[in-house]
């Protein structure tokens, strides 16, 4: 059966300071790309192949220069700011090398924040299934009353996954989730990703790492703003 393209890039070019001929940086050399619903793909590419562009992109936390960007057949240039805004909460999951949890709140509390934010009319008792389930997900259910700094930087980084995970997103975007962690901890990070994705929870991977890249079932690598590579691992 064919599956739905959840992202699609076509002929995206990206210029920083395109008004200047002496700072200007061309990022992105008019890639095209389409990633299907259910897929886990990795990105890779040393600094400055434009792995990072790609993923601000998908992210809608910047824009292209030239081409199309479609996120769920929905044409993401000609969306507003609070469009996009909404996009970012309601539709992607974001999970970052750093942890960024806050650090004086429990760790139900951490997970259950989008939901405060993004559903402000939700029942409680919806919210307290949201987040249950989010942390079960990430094994972290007995420790939804810990503080980050009672947790290994592993357990934080999981956090992190089930804050992603508890507004359901169509879409996880992991920037070097591993970046921070020993080989263990990325090990079981990684195995989370694996799990979640035979869920059918789309993800795609930034990474420079061979090893974290060789979990994902497809990857892309890139080099000076081009994709130069694209298999199925």
């Amino acid at each position: 059966m064919k599956r739905e393209a959840l992202i699609k890039l076509q002929n995206v070019k990206k210029v920083y300071n395109p008004e200047s001929k002496e700072a200007s940086v061309l990022a992105l050399k008019g890639i095209s790309l389409t990633i299907t619903r259910g897929e886990f793909v990795a990105i890779m590419g040393a600094s400055g192949s434009g792995k990072s562009t790609v993923m601000n992109i998908l992210g809608c936390l910047d824009s292209p220069t030239e081409g199309e960007y479609y996120l769920e057949d929905k044409e993401v240039n000609a969306l507003s700011k609070n469009e996009l805004a909404e996009i970012r909460n309601k539709k992607i999951g974001f999970v970052f090398q750093s942890f960024n949890l806050l650090s004086r709140t429990s760790t139900f509390e951490n997970v259950k924040l989008p939901l405060l934010y993004n559903y402000p009319k939700l029942k409680e008792s919806e919210i307290t299934t949201r987040v249950i389930n989010a942390l079960e997900l990430v094994g972290l259910r007995n420790r939804k009353e810990h503080f980050p700094n009672q947790l290994s930087g592993g357990e934080q980084q999981r956090v992190a996954i089930a804050r992603a995970l508890v507004n359901n997103p169509s879409l996880i975007l992991a920037d070097e989730p591993t970046g921070n962690l020993d080989s263990k901890r990325s090990k079981e990070i990684m195995t989370i990703f694996n799990d979640l994705n035979d869920s059918g929870i789309t993800i795609v991977l930034v990474t420079h790492e061979n090893d974290i890249a060789g979990y994902a079932r497809r990857i892309i690598e890139m080099r000076d703003g081009d994709i130069i590579k694209d298999f199925k691992n």
